[in-house]
């Protein structure tokens, strides 16, 4: 796995005066001066991203701690950093876990290049590049004789793994709902689970799950009245966390289902449920693991309606009746929420069905070799005892002196 990291800074303005460093770790002989790139250090963490900013430069420019935000999110107490005074010169920390990272506006943006696999061979990887800035406030006056401080940082982690690690966007979608009240919002999230009760979230072991593993997926809802239902009209898998991936395999859409996939709800309540069995995709062969990725393109109905939505296969319907429902049944456009990815082993999906067939052939052979031991051991017994059964000759004969 590989973290970049990019620390940028900007700054400008017109130096006001000395700043006193009272209570901090700054020296004025190092630190009397504007900040400059060096003086922020971006650490791309496995869990978090971690910046620290040299305070002191920042205190010479006329600010305090309090004026350093994430994104321009000053009034936001949760974007700002805190003071590490313990350290020399004194430093301001900021924390980011990869697991709320849009929460003060920085951004992700996914990017494909090529690169080399574990195995040498070129093949398309994808990248989220999360980026955003600390910076001071701007004055409430036309004018400032104060420096504007800003600070950039970006780290660029593999998609699979903030998709794996984190709760991004692409596991939820927000879609609009129309009611007679006007319009409200609704979450829409794409869940996986290891059991048929949907209660167990799914567990992928470092090895990977083995081919034709049952996973369970529920499409549930929030922020929804009883009048309303939850269609699922498309789900899909694709080898990567790009719903638009030109390599997909289709779980069920209309009148098709995939033979392995079963829908077990649909349209009947505020959560569609299915289930489906595991597989690798092709262009993985060379890997030793698969992922997949799990798309559902999503809708919500009226209660009333779904059942007009949800296709008749086999039959025909009438199609004013059909165009009247949809008009008035559906209430938004679609959502596509993902979830993944589900790492699968790219080996043999059955790797004790030879040995199992080798050792029902091998005990069919040590049976027959012990019944013809046993039938060997019996002739030979039965043959010792006719040799030592004496003849009729032996027993009326008369001793022949000449051969002494």
């Amino acid at each position: 796995m590989e973290w970049i990291c990019v620390p940028l800074l900007l700054s400008s303005g017109i130096h006001l005066g000395f700043t006193q460093f009272s209570g901090f770790n700054c020296d004025p002989n190092y630190h009397s001066r504007f900040p400059g790139e060096r003086d922020i250090s971006v650490y791309c963490g496995i869990q978090t991203i971690t910046l620290k900013i040299n305070l002191c430069p920042v205190l010479y420019s006329g600010y305090t701690d309090a004026d350093l935000a994430l994104n321009g999110r000053h009034g936001d107490v949760q974007c700002r950093g805190f003071i590490n005074n313990n350290t020399f010169p004194t430093a301001m920390l900021f924390s980011i876990s990869l697991s709320t990272l849009e929460a003060c506006g920085n951004t992700l943006e996914v990017s494909t290049s090529q690169s080399f696999n574990a195995y040498g061979n070129i093949s398309m990887v994808q990248m989220g590049n999360i980026s955003g800035y600390i910076d001071t406030p701007d004055p409430p006056t036309v004018i400032s004789y104060l420096p504007g401080l800003v600070y950039k940082f970006s780290c660029s982690y593999p998609l699979e793994y903030l998709l794996n690690n984190s709760q991004l966007a692409a596991s939820s979608a927000v879609i609009s709902v129309k009611d007679n009240n006007g319009t409200f919002l609704s979450t829409l999230s794409l869940v996986l689970y290891n059991d048929s009760t949907f209660s167990q979230l799914i567990s992928i072991p470092m090895s990977g799950l083995s081919l034709k593993t049952r996973v369970f997926a529920a499409v549930k809802a929030t922020n929804l009245d009883r009048r309303w239902n939850v269609l699922m009209d498309h789900c899909y898998a694709t080898p990567s966390g790009n719903p638009n991936d030109g390599i997909r395999y289709d779980l069920f859409f209309g009148c098709y289902k995939d033979p392995q996939t079963t829908v077990f709800e649909n349209g009947k309540s505020q959560m569609g449920r299915f289930a489906f069995e595991v597989f690798r995709f092709v262009k993985h062969k060379n890997q030793k693991m698969s992922t997949v990725f799990l798309h559902c393109i999503t809708k919500l109905c009226r209660a009333d309606d779904c059942a007009i939505l949800i296709p008749i296969c086999g039959k025909r319907r009438r199609r004013d009746t059909v165009d009247e429902h949809v008009v008035s049944g559906s209430s938004s456009g679609d959502a596509v929420i993902t979830a993944g990815p589900i790492i699968t082993r790219s080996g043999e999906s059955h790797p004790h069905g030879s040995s199992q067939h080798l050792n029902a052939v091998t005990s069919a052979l040590i049976s027959g070799v012990a019944v013809l031991g046993v039938t060997c051991l019996g002739l030979f017994v039965l043959s010792l005892r006719l040799l030592r059964k004496p003849s009729p000759s032996s027993l009326t004969g008369v001793w022949n002196p000449s051969f002494r």
